[in-house]
């Protein structure tokens, strides 16, 4: 049973120390959805949103999403990212909607991980694309955000286990 490393002697927050810590090659891979209706769908892959490519624009912002995720969590390290790549991919089989996978993968050499910079734009991704879409149907909806692997550090290597 691990115990929680961001609380003091007093039970308060604190940052974890990371001073000791071997910097090692982090990886982490998330995964982030959104389902949305046909005309969306349509409109996306066809470049027709009003707004602009949307894809392009919501890569965009979860790339600076990452970049700022110790701004916006507070006991995440500012951390100096040497990657962030994302992959888009419609999964249009046995679903009512089609639904637009978010993958990000974010790397950097240093003293702690990446899952959050991961996490952070996996969603923010699917968020500004919400944003993009909602005056079309307001009814999408924001699937499961969760990490998929990640290596490097003293805890090891994770890789979720698909059903």
């Amino acid at each position: 049973m691990s115990e929680f490393t961001h609380i003091n002697q007093q039970g308060r927050a604190k940052m974890v120390d990371i001073t000791e810590k071997k910097e090692t090659i982090r990886i982490a891979i998330s995964r982030s959805s959104i389902i949305v209706n046909d005309e969306i769908y349509h409109q996306i892959v066809n470049h027709q949103v009003g707004k602009g490519d949307v894809l392009a624009v919501a890569q965009v912002a979860g790339i600076m999403a990452a970049k700022q995720t110790s701004t916006i969590i507070p006991m995440c390290h500012p951390l100096p990212l040497s990657g962030i790549d994302m992959n888009f991919e419609w999964n249009l089989d046995n679903i009512d909607k089609p639904e637009l996978l978010i993958t990000v993968e974010v790397k950097t050499k240093g003293t702690t991980g990446v899952e959050m910079e991961a996490l952070t734009a996996a969603s923010v991704t699917a968020l500004t694309i919400y944003d993009m879409c909602k005056a079309v149907d307001k009814g999408m909806v924001i699937g499961q955000t969760y990490l998929l692997e990640k290596s490097g550090g003293k805890s090891g290597d994770y890789k979720r286990e698909t059903s």
